[in-house]
């Protein structure tokens, strides 16, 4: 189950690039993520709203922002997120107020999304960059989903089992890395990164007198 804000796409460009890296649990999604972000300051990372209980470790406001059922639904009716979802008997959800702040102010946001909160975003921001990190087997996933320790036997089975219609969507994404030697997946990260802040319409929004001084349109 999923649902989205009755928001048009927009494509005016923000100075800040949004990216949505998009990942099947256990592919390694969140140490990418972490490692990009110790080297890349100018990269705002959006803490999601959950309802699940946090985990051992978690604190809120760092890994999630967590809430109750009902205040989370209290501000999803008021229109304050950009996506929502019910995943594996939780709510989860992105604050849309922060990401156009952030963005306005020519801060680069990321989220770390799952594919269906990515399509949702795509209906507000159909410039948003779309990353999907896949892992180098599914041998590999498992292990990996075992080696964290973070959950029981039946919930690793089920995340198995979601994984292959969860990476059918890699077709959806801009841009897939494989996840297998993770010094290489990093360096192709950064390298999307720098890619994507050249694009015309990123430059534009950054560069505006200039481009409005050398009469690019």
């Amino acid at each position: 189950m999923s649902e989205t804000s009755s928001h048009v796409a927009i494509d005016t460009a923000y100075p800040g690039n949004l990216f949505m890296v998009v990942a099947p649990s256990g592919a390694g999604k969140s140490t990418l993520v972490n490692a990009l972000l110790a080297q890349d300051q100018a990269i705002r990372l959006s803490i999601s709203h959950t309802t699940r209980a946090p985990r051992p470790g978690e604190q809120d406001g760092r890994e999630y922002h967590f809430t109750t059922v009902d205040a989370f639904r209290a501000a999803r009716d008021r229109g304050e997120f950009l996506e929502w979802a019910e995943v594996h008997g939780n709510y989860y959800a992105t604050s849309r107020v922060w990401i156009e702040q952030q963005m306005a102010q020519g801060n680069d946001v990321l989220l770390e999304i799952d594919w269906q909160g990515a399509q949702q975003v795509h209906q507000r921001f159909s410039n948003a960059m779309e990353i999907f990190i896949l892992p180098p087997s599914l041998q590999a996933l498992e292990e990996r989903l075992n080696k964290r320790g973070q959950d029981e036997p039946n919930v690793i089975t089920r995340r198995l089992l979601a994984a292959g219609s969860e990476m059918a969507h890699a077709s959806e994404s801009d841009y897939v890395i494989i996840n297998e030697v993770f010094e290489q997946a990093l360096e192709q990260l950064r390298s999307v990164i720098r890619a994507t802040r050249l694009r015309f319409s990123s430059q534009k929004a950054r560069h505006a007198d200039l481009f409005i001084e050398l009469g690019i349109h």
